[in-house]
């Protein structure tokens, strides 16, 4: 088998995929065209990048500023017309929108709604919390899954995770290999994204019967949301660690059992992709390995 150090993203008509060395980017534009954008990555990212619990955070923190620049490029190529194309600050606005509307739904609200419901009873506040994160977070990704654009998303979340099947069993590198294998991984981002909320009704709990009550309904309301933002960063790392180690030892059939939830959702956030949209898949992963592709062109 290949070495596994290498995972990946659906972009807008298109995947990134990141190799030891080369970050890559490819999309298919409207007139049929493969074009690819390859970025060098830096090696120097500090020793926090090398601790465990405080990588995680790290990597999360990497991965969403190249995101943002990803995703300028994907919805610039996706789009010929100069006039609706995506500027960098339009992203970056975009991806904080994002953030705090992630923030607000999965952190705020569940967080006041059961501080406010259960002023005076910590278990069943952070049990209704723990619920409606859980609901929230479920819910969201179901509804968004209907938009015709979200699933084309999808699609190529699935040729993703089909590509780096291919490459991890040693395989040629085509579509017709990838093809056959499940579009369920579980390295994916929707399976931590899960346990990050399953970590966070531990270390929320924990953290509620730990320090004491604030004297007011309102400050303990305001130090609940503060509290949870600022502990987001800490329950990454131990998410990233939980999931590194999980997708290293899925022959152990209770590690099987805990990556379950994260694999079941994976099968709303991805879709069976077509021979082209995996071939898109696949030139960027050959691109993010340093092999050579006669598929698709690189633009700067």
């Amino acid at each position: 088998m290949a070495n596994k150090n290498v995972g990946g993203q659906a972009v807008i008509e298109g995947v990134m995929m990141r190799g030891q060395d080369l970050l890559a980017t490819a999309v298919r534009r409207p007139d049929g065209e493969i074009v690819y954008k390859k970025t060098y990555i830096s090696k120097n990212r500090g020793k926090l990048s090398k601790i465990p619990f405080f990588r995680g955070a790290v990597m999360l923190f990497d991965s969403l500023v190249m995101g943002i620049k990803e995703l300028t490029f994907s919805a610039n190529q996706s789009e010929m017309e100069e006039e609706k194309q995506l500027s960098h600050k339009e992203a970056v606005l975009t991806t904080i929108g994002s953030l705090a509307l992630g923030i607000g739904l999965f952190i705020v609200v569940p967080s006041l709604l059961g501080g406010f419901l259960f002023k005076n009873d910590r278990l069943h506040a952070n049990l209704l919390e723990a619920a409606l994160r859980l609901l929230f977070f479920v819910l969201y990704i179901w509804i968004i899954s209907f938009s015709k654009e979200v699933q084309r998303v999808f699609q190529y979340h699935g040729a993703e995770h089909k590509s780096i099947y291919t490459y991890e069993e040693g395989l040629e590198l085509t579509p017709e290999n990838a093809k056959k294998y499940t579009t369920l991984h579980p390295r994916c981002g929707t399976s931590f994204l899960l346990i990050v909320m399953l970590i966070a009704i531990i270390v929320f709990s924990a953290l509620d019967f730990i320090l004491p009550p604030p004297s007011t309904i309102y400050m303990k309301l305001f130090t609940r949301v503060v509290l949870r933002i600022l502990f987001m960063p800490i329950i990454a790392g131990i998410a990233y660690e939980i999931q590194r180690y999980t997708s290293r030892h899925l022959d152990k059939l209770w590690v099987r059992m805990i990556a379950a939830p994260g694999m079941w959702l994976q099968k709303i956030t991805t879709k069976e992709p077509d021979m082209e949209q995996l071939e898109v898949a696949i030139v960027a992963l050959k691109v993010a390995l340093n092999e050579n592709v006669e598929n698709a062109r690189e633009v700067y």
